[in-house]
């Protein structure tokens, strides 16, 4: 049987010699004065003190997908946050995540445990049997979301047999947790499944709550201790299955991913990443067409789809390594291995969708996985989690470390709980002390530290470089002003201070995180509660030449309080700002292409190239270039299979088919499009078509619906039938569909991705399906289908060489 807790391991993420991060040779002094502190500083890192788990390794050069194999099968939507110990820790849907040790049972709301975002060890559990409040009704518990507020860890999870989202809070991220009860009202005032919660906090300090599924997606204000929602509340996102909605604020935007279509259906499941954006935290927000997330249409902006041997990815969250580089955080099922056992007692089946991270790039405003080249396979560099210099000072020592400035005698360790070890210093009176590392940092830099005040005046602050005592770059947290305060200090002389307000009420003596980077000349700094992209300040300044230069590390402190922790600085990321290329349909083969010339009826006449299953369909004509057929009260899906298909032979090799189609369904289920067909149980298929809102009264939408039927790879024999959808881009009445067609010969599967365009120059590209390559040839084919009522105008079918 697994263990309840897996300690980490001290062997695994402890450098050579006692200090676990890694301390560089002492270089110039900060000033000539400057002297070395003791090993230990004080009495507070006596022989009592908590114990430390180690966190500074020199990082991994690369990881493989999953990051959790070898610890749980199963890790579904997974979030993660930076403790104040430097550690890591991610948090996942109830899930028998032990089944491979041969345990059947669940753990609820899983907590894992790592120094490095690839390395990863069980660390218990939010909820046992035992402890599961009786207000839950023994529901699972879902989709949780963690945050450091005011001093503890806020985790909020999904209560689906309850239909409401609950809140636990705890010291540390792996508890004790004690339930805060329910965070939203009975009705909630959302049309929707209310799970899939995200807190975020908007500068100023006011803080929302986002959540929904199936179909809409919500927000609404929180109260100070983010325990309930209170006021209006606003429906933001609307689509099938919309669902796992999480915000960040970058670059004047308020970003809300969300994921869409089916989460957990093995080898089916169509879930994509998604992103819309705006200038408010309750939008409206669009996507990169300007396509407002609550009209009745699928969506662009496309942030991941399925692909290279992952299905289904999605429900992410977002976290920073040290260098500043952003993470999807999300959960992928393996194609090659996509369910689990049958669970609890045999009756509960769950798809394996382990974690997985990938480098999260931002290209022309808006957020792609790996430059659009999908999730990753193989090794992968690494996230950087080590810095060049700096310290968590969790190995109870300040050895390397150097104090100038006034009261140098004041430095000391501390330690507690949760941060584990830390530095304070006693007073150093109107003038700054500063305490800075040995090693030395680039000029292009990444430096933060965890700061706080815990006396009635005075200021901590992290020294983003620092040449000698007369040449530094400084951000304060300064009480007596209630401000992020930056000062530029170059040969002794100030280049002006700039002030940022703080909300009112901050709260000094819980840890807040100052996070600077310095690119080029211009600064940038952010003051936060835990590193999720949701600063409550944000200053922005440009440096003198003079101060753009390698420096060191370290905090400041002035007046009494100051107190700091898991201080550093490394290199700054170097973005990415180019896409992958697209690729662009090559030669057009003309012999596998048809404009729909003359009046006759495809697959009626003697050598057409065309020809039926179950037709010709009533209705068909062909005039003016185009084929027009009325849908059908028909289906083509698993076992009802009434609906014609109008086909051709496909070339060999590779190639992408295009069409152009006029539809304006007004009616649930029309649908009209494209299929790459081998027989009525093995197909992909490309459709606009139009579906209920669940939840909606009524309410319909348009979506551009790419999907698959085949057989379920993990039934024995695999002759279970399955259909999955996936949604792509936006729809309109005049659009284009594409499908591109690959053979993976050495996967052996068919593989074909799907594009719209509503405008024939701006395309949105999808995941990709896959099928096993052991039945027939695939045809080219179109389908106008499942309700009659609507007309569906195909103006060619283009086939291109690829």
């Amino acid at each position: 049987m697994p263990p309840t807790v897996s300690p980490i391991s001290r062997t695994r993420y402890r450098t050579r010699g006692s200090s676990p991060v890694r301390l560089g040779i002492a270089g110039l002094l900060c000033a000539l004065a400057a002297a070395l502190l003791p090993a230990t500083g004080g009495g507070s890192a006596a022989a009592q003190a908590p114990e430390r788990h180690p966190t500074g390794t020199a990082r991994a050069a690369t990881y493989t997908n999953p990051v959790t194999s070898g610890t749980v099968d199963t890790f579904p939507d997974p979030t993660m946050i930076r403790g104040k110990d430097g550690l890591w820790y991610a948090y996942g849907t109830q899930n028998p995540v032990f089944q491979s040790a041969g345990e059947d049972g669940e753990r609820m709301l899983p907590i894992l445990r790592s120094a490095d975002m690839t390395h990863w060890e069980y660390a218990g559990q939010v909820f046992t049997p035992q402890t599961q409040p009786a207000w839950h009704g023994g529901s699972r518990l879902w989709a949780p979301d963690i945050r450091y507020t005011n001093g503890h860890y806020n985790l909020f999870y999904s209560v689906p047999g309850k239909n409401t989202v609950g809140v636990a809070t705890a010291p540390t991220p792996t508890g004790p947790w004690t339930d805060a009860g329910n965070v939203l009202p009975s009705p909630s005032g959302c049309a929707t499944g209310n799970i899939d919660q995200a807190q975020f906090t908007d500068e100023g300090g006011q803080p929302y709550l986002y959540w929904g599924s199936y179909d809409t997606i919500c927000v609404a204000k929180m109260n100070g201790d983010r325990t309930r929602i209170e006021g209006a509340v606003t429906e933001i996102a609307q689509g099938r299955r919309a669902e796992g909605g999480f915000v960040v604020r970058r670059g004047g935007y308020y970003y809300l991913f969300y994921s869409d279509a089916g989460c957990c259906d093995g080898a089916y499941s169509g879930y994509q990443v998604k992103v819309g954006r705006a200038t408010s935290p309750t939008g409206p927000f669009t996507d990169d067409q300007g396509v407002d997330l609550m009209d009745g249409t699928s969506k662009g902006s496309i942030v991941v789809g399925g692909g290279n041997g992952w299905v289904g990815p999605g429900h992410n969250a977002i976290q920073t390594d040290l260098s500043g580089q952003d993470w999807l955080v999300y959960h992928g099922i393996s194609s090659d291995d996509p369910d689990l056992k049958p669970a609890s007692g045999g009756t509960l089946k769950l798809s394996k969708r382990p974690m997985l991270i990938d480098r999260l790039d931002w290209i022309d405003g808006w957020p792609v996985l790996r430059a659009g080249a999908g999730p990753s396979t193989g090794a992968q560099t690494a996230p950087v989690t080590s810095w060049a210099t700096g310290s968590t000072f969790n190995d109870g020592s300040l050895r390397g470390w150097q104090r100038t400035g006034s009261g140098t005698g004041g430095w000391s360790l501390a330690d507690d709980q949760d941060s584990q070890g830390y530095v304070t210093h006693s007073g150093s009176g109107t003038s700054p002390a500063l305490l800075v590392s040995g090693g030395s940092a680039p000029a292009a830099v990444r430096a933060e530290a965890d700061l706080r005040v815990t006396s009635a005046t005075g200021a901590a602050g992290l020294l983003v470089r620092c040449t000698n005592a007369a040449n530094y770059v400084v951000a304060w947290l300064d009480k007596d002003r209630n401000a992020l305060v930056t000062d530029v200090r170059v040969n002794g002389r100030s280049a002006g201070e700039r002030v940022t307000a703080l909300p009112s009420g901050f709260r000094w003596n819980a840890w807040r995180n100052v996070a600077a980077e310095v690119r080029g000349n211009r600064l940038t700094v952010e003051v936060s509660a835990d590193r999720l992209r949701d600063a409550v300040a944000t200053q922005v300044r440009t440096l003198p030449a003079a101060a753009v230069r390698k420096g060191r590390v370290g905090v400041a402190a002035r007046g009494t309080g100051a107190a700091a922790d898991n201080v550093g600085a490394t290199a700054l990321y170097t973005p990415v700002t180019t896409r992958v290329p697209e690729p662009a349909p090559g030669e057009l083969l003309a012999d596998y292409s048809d404009d729909f010339g003359g009046s006759a009826v495809p697959g009626t006449t003697d050598g057409s190239p065309w020809s039926w299953v179950r037709g010709p369909a009533a209705g068909v004509t062909v005039a003016d270039g185009a084929l027009s057929w009325p849908t059908q009260n028909a289906e083509l899906h698993l076992s009802s299979n009434t609906a014609s298909v109008l086909t051709r032979p496909a070339p060999s090799g590779d190639y992408t088919v295009e069409t152009k189609i006029s539809f304006a369904p007004g009616q649930s289920n029309q649908q009209a499009g494209m299929v790459l067909y081998d027989n009525d149980d093995r197909y992909f298929k490309l459709a606009h078509a139009v579906l209920p809102v669940n939840l909606g009264d009524g309410a319909l939408t348009h979506v551009t619906e790419f999907a698959k039927e085949g057989a379920r790879p993990t039934t024995t024999p695999p002759t279970a039938l399955a259909y999955g959808p996936m949604f792509g881009g936006p729809t309109a009445d005049v659009m284009r569909l594409r499908l591109s067609y690959h053979l993976d010969a050495e996967r052996g599967e068919h593989e074909v991705r799907a594009a719209t365009s509503t405008d024939g120059t701006h395309w949105v590209r999808t995941g990709a399906w896959t099928l096993p390559a052991d039945g027939g040839d695939l045809k080219i084919g179109l389908v106008s289908l499942n309700t009659a009522g609507a007309v569906a105008r195909f103006d060619y079918v283009h086939t291109y060489r690829d």
